[in-house]
């Protein structure tokens, strides 16, 4: 499969979570195993051997396990607030509809480690800042940050950019 034809397989829901939120639903493109494995392999060639993949709660989970395996690297769950069982760091971060908080481990890294994040959508980039935020508090480098989909309009992009602009940012799809 192509990755253009395993793109088209994203669908806009309006009005989800809340009125005038566009929820791009990529459930149809992991449903199909063709597109999945080629989204798969467009994300592997962008990786640096040797670096972890850290994956953010819930979707970028998906997408992170699916690429740490493929590229038979360590998964670092980036979770919600009060979902880890162990000794934690907590970032709170904005986005698009609300406030929130992700956790990691203390130990899930360590200094030395080059780590690449993962997640479904850039939108706000508030989201990916607090994982950045994370992965360094732990001692590691942040090597980039891959997203499936790019919300232009909520400057995300341009947000991370002035804030971490060492660290680069690459996405499939930019609606």
């Amino acid at each position: 499969m192509h990755i253009d034809d395993a793109l088209s397989l994203i669908r806009e829901i309006p009005d989800y979570p809340k009125p005038g939120i566009r929820f791009l639903d990529i459930t149809p493109l992991l449903s199909n195993a063709d597109a999945f494995a080629c989204v798969t392999s467009v994300f592997a060639e962008k990786i640096q051997p040797g670096v972890l993949i850290a994956g953010i709660e819930a979707r970028g989970f998906i997408l992170a396990s699916a690429l740490s395996n493929y590229t038979k690297s360590g998964f670092i769950p980036i979770r919600k607030s009060g979902k880890l069982p162990h000794a934690t760091f907590s970032e709170s971060y904005g986005l698009e509809y609300g406030t929130d908080t992700l956790e990691i481990h203390i130990d899930a890294v360590t200094a030395g480690d080059k780590v690449l994040i993962v997640d479904d959508v850039l939108a706000t980039g508030g989201t990916i800042a607090a994982a950045i935020e994370l992965v360094r508090r732990c001692g590691a480098e942040v090597s980039g940050v891959l997203a499936l989909l790019e919300i232009e309009v909520l400057s995300g992009r341009a947000f991370l950019a002035a804030k971490y602009p060492d660290i680069t940012i690459s996405t499939l799809v930019v609606s």
